[in-house]
């Protein structure tokens, strides 16, 4: 009687185990496409992603880069201070996007060009965010938007 309550006792475990296992690739396979790792222009520079990676790259629109094209079609580089990646977008750019400005990208890396599907503009003129902010920093570039009046 005592070895049957042992051996019921280890097909449990073994049983949620598997279970675990089981619930925890399937909520990896169902976040696959979800998930998307961010980088900016001096990280592409330096590790061009390959073309079918979907990746966010962040910066400042580059002043002086931006062109409109026929219908949707935007173009513009994006810059961290250490290097410039050219970026091409098909649709309505957000209000609050213009150059000097941050913003976040989502889309691909083909052919030397980050081809842009989402872009976010920064919220106001305290807001960046974080992942930009901390890509400036690492480049030395980075100003407070306070700092210009003596802000905090």
């Amino acid at each position: 009687m005592h070895g049957l309550k042992k051996k019921r006792r280890i097909q449990l475990i073994v049983i949620a185990f598997v279970a675990l296992a089981v619930a925890t690739g399937l909520v990896g396979y169902a976040l696959r496409d979800g998930i998307n790792f961010f980088r900016s222009p001096s990280e592409v520079a330096a590790t061009p992603p390959p073309d079918s990676e979907v990746f966010r790259l962040g910066g400042l629109v580059e002043t002086g880069t931006l062109t409109r094209g026929a219908g949707e079609t935007v173009s513009f580089s994006v810059t961290d201070g250490g290097a410039s990646v050219p970026v091409t977008y098909r649709g309505v750019l957000p209000d609050l996007f213009a150059e000097g400005q941050g913003m976040i990208g989502t889309g691909s890396y083909v052919n030397g060009i980050f081809v842009a599907t989402e872009i976010l503009a920064k919220h106001d003129e305290d807001y960046m965010p974080k992942e930009v902010t901390d890509a400036l920093k690492e480049q030395g570039v980075y100003k407070p938007a306070n700092a210009a009046e003596g802000g905090y």
